[in-house]
């Protein structure tokens, strides 16, 4: 049985762990509602685009085919973005002319790389760099890193987004000078 200490001392870890979570919760919304307030694309656009990238999913996910492809969707402002991996060049143009095939797509960029899926590792290392990247495109006042997308797939950055031409040179400027960035790919919209 535990003390009466112990028991205070549980206790007051499990309500400061909860009000933090609580915390984080609000703030991680706050954030999320700032973001979405301040993207230069309509709240409209934004939910088509979210809606367009779940139907790429599962339309990619619904070819038995694609199943041994590792395969990631991103779409901004009706620009699809495939990035990942597949076994042969047949189902990287299989996943092509899927993803093509769903409505309100006006551009779609494959770069999915002939290959093995990545392995843990490096997807938590492409974790951690777009965490970086992220981090110094908001931390530099000549960019507005909440208006850029960022995927990593590999050690590739790639960059998507709403941005005029000098944004979108400071954006890969920064990208490019991070350690374990292999290369940086623009998706870009100019506007």
């Amino acid at each position: 049985m535990l003390s009466k200490n112990k028991r205070i001392i549980i206790a007051v870890l499990i309500s400061v762990s909860t009000i933090q979570g609580c915390a984080l919760l609000v703030v991680g919304a706050g954030v999320g509602a700032a973001s979405a307030a301040h993207d230069r694309r309509t709240l409209g656009v934004q939910l088509d685009d979210k809606t367009a990238a779940s139907r790429i999913s599962v339309a990619l996910s619904e070819v038995e085919a694609l199943k041994s492809a590792n395969i990631i969707v991103q779409v901004f402002n009706g620009t699809a973005l495939l990035v990942g991996q597949a076994p042969n060049n047949e189902l990287i143009q299989l996943a092509q002319q899927t993803a093509g095939s769903v409505k309100n797509i006006k551009k779609l960029h494959n770069q999915i790389r002939l290959g093995r899926p990545i392995s843990t590792g490096d997807a938590a290392n492409d974790a951690w760099l777009a965490s970086k990247v992220k981090t110094q495109l908001l931390a530099d006042k000549r960019v507005d890193g909440l208006n850029i997308e960022i995927e990593v797939e590999n050690g590739e950055v790639f960059l998507m987004g709403l941005v005029n031409q000098q944004e979108a040179s400071i954006a890969v400027d920064i990208a490019r000078n991070i350690q374990g960035v292999k290369q940086v790919i623009k998706a870009f919209e100019y506007q």
